[in-house]
């Protein structure tokens, strides 16, 4: 067997049809890093019937004179066949060495764990401490399990099965969750879809929470729009509906406050103090809608046209569809748009026969004083399967020039995509 660089091509129909693989080791992803600076080179291990067996992705930063490779969740290997593993190590080490890369970090997609929110169970991968124990063996170094987002990628992923009719996909939400996708829709949100001139509404009110800069996203959509891998939506609270509703509300409690009030004064009997509860309950929903009515009199007056309340940019690789950022303008929170627009996507992805629908990271669902709990929370609401997996590993490739680079200013630009 030998290493040498493949095509384009030979990289990307490998990649498609392996057993398993990410979007961050695709061609388009290499072709965004490659336009945000960055070298890119694709790998591949030959056999002896000029098959190839193995591939990976190398991200390449160049700082200070040496070359520090990535390879996005890891390699296409199977982490199971242990010969394969330490022969493809070999060969890459050896091959990067002679291009002067002095180490290749990896975060590959070995589960560790898996946790279903909706039952409460842990299941362990069984071939989980094998495989670390092999790449371990095989001089990889493991940078520990991270609880938060310290790694490169996610250590944690939230997925959710939508490989079922998208009405069961809807019914394994939780219950809160499909009372607010419905009120969302009762108030008049409505989803479009959105194209390139569109993606600054992903940093409207918010871009202070992405790391990841709008140039980035350009890219993503410029590179994988041309394999019609990517799209972008938008959820819109159409005023005129808004206030229509709440309208309704308010007239309906209105009436229902008025109604109580008369019979408290009519009953005289041991049942009044329940009726006092309810009224209490019922007076708190009127000054709720009065106080919405003069909001939603303001949206009309000043947003005729609506208001985009939430977004998302969603690419589709494979069987999977991730969610790649999405955003929220709280100032319209309550008004549930982004839940509405996650539902929505969740239906149109089921439909059309995807798999899994990832919503991104999530962080360590057993520890104490997480000050990502509110994330964590918000994803647990679709009921998702929790993947843990092993975190990053570094491979030495030139443990003369490491040495050099270890002493010199660390990489830091390649942590930021």
């Amino acid at each position: 067997m030998y290493i040498r660089e493949l095509s384009n091509p030979e990289y990307d129909n490998f990649a498609k049809n392996y057993p398993y693989g990410s979007l961050y080791q695709s061609c388009e992803y290499s072709f965004v890093m490659n336009n945000n600076g960055f070298e890119t080179m694709f790998l591949g291990m030959i056999d002896d019937g000029n098959n190839i067996v193995a591939a990976t992705t190398l991200i390449i930063e160049k700082q200070a004179g040496f070359k520090y490779a990535y390879a996005p969740r890891g390699f296409l290997i199977d982490y199971n066949d242990y010969n394969l593993l330490e022969t493809f190590t070999t060969l890459t080490k050896k091959y990067v060495s002679k291009k002067d890369i002095v180490a290749i970090k990896l975060s590959p997609l070995i589960v560790r764990n898996t946790y279903n929110v909706k039952t409460g169970q842990i299941e362990h991968n069984p071939n989980y401490d094998t495989i670390f124990n092999n790449l371990n063996k095989l001089g990889y170094f493991h940078f520990g399990y991270n609880n938060m987002f310290e790694a490169i990628k996610p250590r944690y992923e939230a997925l959710i099965s939508i490989d079922k009719p998208y009405y069961e996909v809807f019914s394994n939400l939780k219950k809160n969750y499909r009372t607010k996708i419905r009120s969302a829709a009762k108030c008049g949100v409505k989803i479009y879809r959105g194209d390139e001139k569109d993606l600054p509404y992903l940093y409207m009110n918010s871009s202070k929470d992405h790391k990841e800069d709008l140039k980035y996203y350009n890219d993503c959509f410029y590179f994988f729009k041309n394999t019609n891998r990517i799209e972008f939506f938008y959820a819109k609270i159409d005023t005129e509906v808004y206030l229509r509703y709440i309208q309704s509300q308010y007239h309906k409690y209105e009436q229902l406050s008025y109604q109580i009030n008369n019979s408290i004064l009519e009953n005289n009997s041991a049942n009044k103090e329940k009726l006092i509860s309810k009224k209490i309950k019922i007076d708190k929903l009127f000054n709720k809608y009065k106080n919405e009515l003069v909001e939603a009199t303001k949206y009309i007056r000043e947003y005729p046209d609506g208001i985009i309340a939430a977004s998302a940019l969603v690419i589709k690789y494979r069987d999977e569809a991730y969610l790649i950022i999405d955003n929220l303008d709280k100032k319209y929170a309550r008004i549930n748009a982004k839940q509405l627009l996650i539902w929505k996507l969740l239906e149109k992805y089921s439909n059309n026969g995807y798999k899994t629908f990832n919503l991104g990271g999530f962080t360590n669902p057993n520890m104490a004083n997480n000050p990502y709990k509110k994330l964590n929370t918000y994803k647990m609401n679709y009921n998702p399967i929790i993947n843990e997996y092993l975190g990053d590993l570094e491979l030495v490739t030139n443990k003369a020039l490491y040495f050099v680079f270890k002493k010199s200013a660390p990489f830091i630009n390649i942590l930021k995509k």
